[in-house]
């Protein structure tokens, strides 16, 4: 165990030192800017800093100044230290990558209140002084050893950057005209205006048309210009929507006030339907903070117990939602409780009948691999521990579940214990389906939609199997 342990007043000499070296690191930016509330863009803005008197991002003056307060407090004089007055001469930026050497000298003592004065020097890689200053303290005295604490891992992520990337990548498409189904909240209503309003969706908002129009005089948005086709109820609205999407005078579906079952029912008729050869299934998109990519996870809210052919589909829907969303080569893992083709559990030999299938060109597009747990397929660290050889193992983009409960789970855990944000599409009918939560914001919304408007486009331009 490591321990800090100081000096007291009478140890202390005039001249004794203590130093400690740090590089910036871009995390150490944005953690002291998370930390203080400073955000000059000389600090954050790489863009603004570029072009600045330094052209380029430099470290918080203060952060310099925090280090030379971590040396006075846990190496010299050390635990039990009182801080008094400090003065710093900032004498050159400090740039990411920078090596600083933060060095306190004892200068003075004053036996009276036991007082001492410290030089303070922080210089760089190339041995220029960044600062320099004194510090005046009350030194301990009493000795003291304490166990050094082990400090927590901090995780940075910018809640909804990567759903606010999805929504950016769709600034140079057409919108989609777009059929919102039975819009009679708040909710639904705002997250299909402001999907219209960023030139993602043509809103046609099917539903009563006097709880629509009261839904918006409830957020206070004008529906001028904006279709509205009446019908008495959501199951009759949702057979217009399917309709009209028959009829292509819409190309995409999206959910408002109305269950999932009810919605599809119309969706799925064989008649009337929208359906195709291949099997329809849900795709999450889930932003993790700890995860250094979008994840999508399939299926957690149609397919209950599917078979191979159906995990087929839902494998071939998952990589073609990858790919529109400008992932060149999507890496699937198909998951189960073990790495092991074991005969007496099924989804592992679903797995290896889905890596045979890919092998075999009936799934395309995509890298798959399995089975394996959920540790494999997303921790690198995990994988290596188990030997596992793998393309996909440790860094999967698609997380294929052996069922829905087990997807359902999984997802949920995600966006309520790791904080991820969420969206979702139902893909393998002749058009996409924003198919979101009652519980969902309109970030989701909006992510959901951008999605779907990115695969309409991707599809029509030929990209999808």
């Amino acid at each position: 165990m490591q321990f800090i342990e100081n000096k007291t007043f009478d140890e202390l000499k005039i001249g004794d030192s203590a130093e400690l070296t740090r590089t910036l690191k871009p995390e150490d930016i944005e953690l002291f800017a998370v930390m203080s509330g400073d955000v000059n863009p000389a600090h954050v803005d790489a863009e603004y800093a570029s072009s600045d008197m330094f052209h380029k991002v430099i470290a918080h003056g203060m952060w310099g100044g925090a280090l030379i307060s971590a040396v006075l407090g846990t190496e010299l004089p050390g635990p039990g230290t009182i801080y008094l007055n400090q003065n710093f001469s900032f004498r050159r930026p400090v740039g990411l990558g920078d090596t600083v050497t933060i060095r306190v000298t004892v200068a003075q003592k004053s036996a009276e209140h036991h007082h001492v004065t410290l030089d303070c020097v922080c210089t760089n890689q190339n041995g220029e002084t960044v600062i320099e200053g004194q510090a005046e303290v009350i030194a301990p005295t009493e000795k003291v050893r304490r166990p050094r604490v082990a400090l927590p891992e901090v995780h940075l992520h910018e809640r909804g950057a990567r759903f606010n990337d999805l929504i950016a990548a769709t600034s140079s498409l057409a919108p989609v005209r777009t059929a919102v189904v039975h819009p009679c909240d708040a909710l639904s209503l705002e997250g299909a205006l402001e999907a219209g309003a960023k030139g993602m969706i043509v809103p046609v908002l099917v539903g009563p048309k006097a709880r629509i129009e009261a839904a918006a005089a409830e957020i206070g948005r004008d529906l001028s210009g904006i279709e509205i086709v009446d019908a008495p109820h959501s199951h009759a609205a949702a057979e217009t929507a399917v309709a009209l999407a028959r009829a292509g005078k819409v190309h995409m579906l999206m959910k408002g006030k109305i269950h999932t079952d009810e919605l599809l029912e119309p969706v799925v008729n064989k008649d009337t339907g929208l359906r195709t050869e291949r099997r329809m299934s849900h795709v999450f998109v889930l932003d993790v903070p700890s995860y250094p990519k979008p994840l999508l996870i399939s299926d957690a809210a149609i397919n209950i117990f599917p078979d191979l052919q159906t995990k087929g589909d839902i494998v071939q829907n998952a990589i073609d939602l990858a790919l529109a969303l400008g992932i060149d080569l999507p890496r699937v893992a198909v998951l189960s409780a073990v790495e092991t083709v074991t005969p007496s559990i099924p989804s592992t030999l679903d797995a290896a009948g889905l890596c045979k299938m890919a092998e075999r060109g009936q799934i395309t597009g995509g890298l798959i691999d399995g089975p394996l747990a959920f540790d494999n397929a997303v921790s690198a660290s995990a994988a290596d521990a188990k030997g596992i050889q793998s393309q996909v193992a440790g860094q999967a983009d698609i997380l294929i579940v052996p069922d829905l409960e087990a997807g359902n789970m999984v997802a949920k855990q995600l966006i309520y214990l790791a904080g991820a944000d969420a969206a979702g599409l139902v893909l393998g009918a002749r058009i996409p389906i924003v198919l979101t939560s009652r519980a969902d914001g309109v970030m989701s919304r909006l992510a959901s939609a951008a999605m779907a408007q990115l695969f309409v486009h991707h599809r029509a331009a030929g990209g999808l199997s």
